[in-house]
């Protein structure tokens, strides 16, 4: 099954880039894409290979959603994704930051699909729907954040 690419620009550094993903998470990421769904969470993204990647909500209850497999400041982040089902069935996501000065094109290949048999083309059109509503909000963070 084919995977997910997605590629677009921000008018931000890589380095800048690459840190409003991996280590300013919480400040972007919407509430209606993650576990719990309650505002005020905190979103983290552990800054190195087996790292997790994790929901903690306000009153101390984690959600895991993955496990970093790479963490190459400013180029490139990769990591299984499992946010809404077991560790066994994740896919797996790289992204990769990749320009000079204030222009910075990142790429999202979510790959994996077939891991999930004959859930793979279903799930794999809900991510796309969720890339789809997740983007603007980073987008637009790589521009508020710094």
């Amino acid at each position: 099954m084919e995977p997910l690419e997605l590629s677009f620009t921000v008018a931000c550094s890589p380095e800048r880039a690459f840190a409003v993903w991996a280590t300013k998470t919480s400040m972007w990421w919407p509430a209606d894409h993650t576990v719990s769904g309650e505002d005020g969470l905190t979103v983290t993204i552990e800054p190195r290979p087996g790292g997790r990647i994790y929901e903690r909500t306000r009153g101390g209850v984690e959600h895991d959603w993955g496990e970093v497999l790479a963490f190459e400041p400013p180029h490139r982040l990769a990591y299984l994704w499992h946010i809404v089902g077991d560790r066994s069935d994740a896919t797996e996501v790289e992204i990769t930051f990749t320009g000079t000065g204030d222009r910075t094109t990142v790429r999202i290949v979510h790959r994996g699909w077939e891991r999930l048999g004959t859930a793979g083309p279903e799930m794999r059109r809900r991510n796309h729907q969720g890339w789809a509503g997740l983007l603007d909000h980073y987008r637009q963070a790589t521009l508020d954040l710094g």
